[in-house]
């Protein structure tokens, strides 16, 4: 009977897993007004101390007559022309959002910092004005700077104001009102001050939908907004593809636009609260400005051996942010074969994989597969050529999966163990003609730190594009690329040990096999 109704439960897990996006926009098409179902997202690190962080998502429901959406500074123009853009270009979609929220039953609360005589004598704003006031456990305070104890530093540097342009008189008052776009309507309030926190406890809300400008300014620090709403006690998660940065890729750490915003949502799921997507609520595709064509690659990462839990990031975080969107999933540390955080790969356009034998839960596995089986590229590095298997193919824990052929089948291998460690692998061309994914790469400086893999014979499709030799052993395949049975493009390399990861060389051909992998241009 356990057995059954384990049985059971995979079953769902199962089915969540593979149709978890597809359900949820279903759900968030199908609500009926008086309740939200969000997917909340958090970031919760793998061990304490570790710095690195699991991105886990839950669903929530939230009943509307308890919850406020808080619409922070989208005013009508900006001193910065490309604030004053985007702003322009995310409202027509933000209406939308706000319109269902308001049709559920939520409360709107537009919040325009410093607009408040635009709006003098409407009902909207007598509404925020009139709430009675209350007395706070905490202070309320103006402006909730940042909280060094809590939260660490930033992760951009904004110090020069964040503007990505030529700015329009930096700093100044360019502002009347809220952009237009954003229709106001009879029921809603108007605010820019502690007023918002006493309609809130004055209807009985504690729950907070925070959206608007700017993530690293004013959506932190606003009196409406997250860290003074979260230390009042409320419940809030922010609307992550219903907001922006001030962030210049001109200051450190010298990223996309868009990256810098990743990385304070990710700050903000750390330290503050969870975030959701408007597709919670409206259905359809998650907003990304015009601007954003950046590829979404996922890091897969779960092996004991060669580090690249700490060196894979250290490596994306210097190369990867310019061009791409970026998610860095990693094993659990107190189950080796848990690989939380699965859900990113819905959203992904390219897989890189750092996995050692590690057999994950069935419908962990089944994402996976859905991922690469839907024709998407794939790049490997090291131990990805025996990722989901187990020594001389022992079978898996129950609940748990294998997939035995993954070398062959994905990659276009054929692992079979490797050399002892002894001398440097040396590499070299199997052809004169070079790959791509070379471009750039200094051969001469390139060479291999850990034993060379045996992986003869490729897959008849196969190209190899570097050979390693060591003294007195024939010549492997040390990188190839590849088209699995799938459709999805292949790059894998057996390279991947803690010291490649040193060497310029390995960093740029691993670089490379990423923008070849997402079709991007190779070698700048």
């Amino acid at each position: 009977m356990l057995s059954r109704r384990l049985c059971s439960l995979m079953c769902v897990v199962c089915l969540w897993t593979t149709f978890g996006p597809q359900l949820a926009e279903w759900a968030a098409a199908a609500d009926t007004p008086g309740q939200f179902i969000l997917q909340a997202r958090r970031q919760v690190e793998t061990t304490p101390g570790s710095g690195r962080f699991h991105t886990l998502t839950q669903p929530v429901e939230w009943p509307a007559a308890q919850t406020a959406v808080v619409i922070c500074d989208m005013w009508d123009a900006h001193w910065s022309p490309t604030a004053t853009r985007r702003v322009a270009e995310m409202a027509p979609r933000m209406n939308e959002v706000v319109a269902e929220a308001r049709r559920r039953g939520a409360l709107i609360i537009h919040c325009p910092s410093d607009t408040m005589p635009f709006y003098e004598g409407t009902p909207q704003r007598e509404r925020a004005r009139q709430a009675p006031m209350v007395e706070t456990a905490i202070p309320l305070e103006r402006w909730c700077k940042l909280i060094p104890d809590k939260e660490g530093r930033l992760p951009i540097d904004d110090s020069d104001g964040g503007c990505d342009a030529v700015p329009q008189g930096k700093n100044r008052k360019a502002w009347s009102r809220q952009i237009a776009t954003l229709e106001i309507h009879p029921e809603d309030a108007i605010t820019d001050s502690n007023e918002a926190f006493y309609l809130m406890h004055a209807r009985g809300i504690r729950h907070v939908l925070a959206m608007g400008v700017h993530t690293n300014m004013c959506v932190l620090g606003r009196p409406f907004s997250i860290r003074q709403m979260v230390r009042q006690g409320q419940e809030v998660i922010l609307v992550r593809d219903m907001t922006d940065t001030m962030y210049n890729p001109r200051m450190a750490p010298f990223v996309h636009h868009c990256t810098g915003t990743d990385l304070v949502v990710e700050h903000i799921e750390r330290h503050w609260c969870p975030t959701a997507v408007s597709t919670d609520l409206i259905g359809g595709n998650e907003f990304r400005f015009s601007e954003d064509q950046r590829p979404h690659v996922a890091i897969l990462m779960a092996e004991d051996e060669y580090k690249t839990e700490v060196t894979l990031p250290a490596w994306g975080r210097e190369h990867l942010g310019k061009e791409f969107r970026t998610t860095y999933i990693y094993g659990n540390d107190a189950e080796r074969n848990d690989l939380p955080g699965l859900e990113a790969l819905a959203s992904a356009d390219v897989l890189l994989v750092s996995v050692r034998r590690r057999v994950p839960a069935t419908a962990q596995l089944l994402a996976i597969r859905k991922f690469i089986e839907a024709g998407k590229p794939v790049v490997g590095i090291r131990t990805a050529s025996h990722a989901f298997s187990l020594r001389d193919g022992a079978p898996p824990p129950e609940g748990h999966a294998a997939w035995l052929t993954f070398d062959p089948d994905v990659l276009g291998g054929h692992y079979t163990g490797h050399h002892g460690v002894g001398p440097k692998v040396a590499v070299s061309l199997p052809v004169e003609t070079q790959h791509p994914i070379l471009a750039g790469v200094d051969l001469a400086a390139l060479q291999g730190n850990g034993s060379l893999y045996k992986v003869n014979p490729l897959a008849i499709s196969a190209t190899p594009i570097l050979l390693g030799t060591i003294p007195d052993t024939p010549a492997e395949p040390l990188a190839w690329v590849y088209t699995n049975k799938y459709g999805g493009r292949v790059f894998y390399t057996s390279l991947g040990h803690i010291d490649d990861f040193a060497e310029p060389a390995f960093q740029k051909l691993l670089l490379n096999g990423v923008r070849w992998a997402a079709g991007l241009p190779t070698g700048g």
